[in-house]
């Protein structure tokens, strides 16, 4: 059952924990929470203000475990030395946030707009990242180890995979249009179902790696050749 500590005189809520997950929903201007099963040994303490004051003052230098946030408005906030770990972002928007040295220990983002969001400023120790339905355009992930991670139904124009490790890594149904590949490790990675990519296989590591034939000009874009 969920529990609520009002203190008029704070202006917060102290949510007591009572079992091992809790979900956080965050909507329009107030909060509303719903589902809290957490741990009993712990306390979780919100401040009551609307989301531009919680996003700017509050969210710095705080964890979140095993959380889901659910249309929250979280665009050009600051994350900076934030923890999520084995969090959920639904219906989100968290464009243009400051990521230096936020962690996102096994995240998954849902239907999220990430617009020109720098994830090599993450804190790189135990990233997992999971992405579904998402819009990340010209978003960075620079130099960042992506080994494993899933693109499902996104959208990833001009995002910058330079030097990226992205062995393993599934790109289902995303439009790749104008991202950069450059000495990017695709190592056995699928891209059987991406389309408008450009990826000089002289210049990055493609070994394994699968691509289906309507994609086969996306591996010849430099020699400007004409495929019917």
């Amino acid at each position: 059952m969920q529990q609520f500590v009002l203190d008029g005189d704070s202006n917060q809520i102290t949510l007591n924990r009572r079992e091992k997950y809790f979900s956080l929903f965050l909507c329009q201007k107030i909060y509303t929470f719903e589902q809290f099963h957490l741990f009993p040994e712990m306390k979780e303490t919100i401040y009551d203000k609307d989301i531009p004051s919680y996003n700017k003052e509050t969210l710095r230098n705080n964890d979140f475990d095993v959380c889901r946030f659910i249309s929250c408005d979280f665009e050009n906030a600051d994350f900076r030395d934030v923890n999520f770990s084995e969090c959920e972002f639904i219906d989100c928007n968290l464009s243009n946030s400051n990521l230096l040295n936020t962690a996102f220990k096994d995240c998954k983002f849902i239907n999220c707009k990430l617009l020109g969001l720098r994830f090599e400023d993450c804190n790189p120790f135990l990233l997992v990242l999971d992405f579904d339905s998402c819009i990340l355009s010209l978003s960075s992930f620079y130099k960042l180890n992506l080994k494993g991670t899933s693109f499902a139904n996104s959208t990833l124009n001009e995002v910058d995979f330079s030097e990226t490790n992205l062995s393993k890594s599934i790109f289902f149904n995303c439009d790749l249009s104008l991202a950069i590949f450059d000495q990017s490790i695709l190592i056995e990675s699928d891209f059987r179902n991406a389309h408008g990519y450009v990826i000089d296989p002289d210049n990055n590591q493609i070994k394994k790696a699968k691509f289906s034939k309507d994609g086969i000009s996306g591996l010849l874009a430099k020699y400007h050749i004409s495929i019917s």
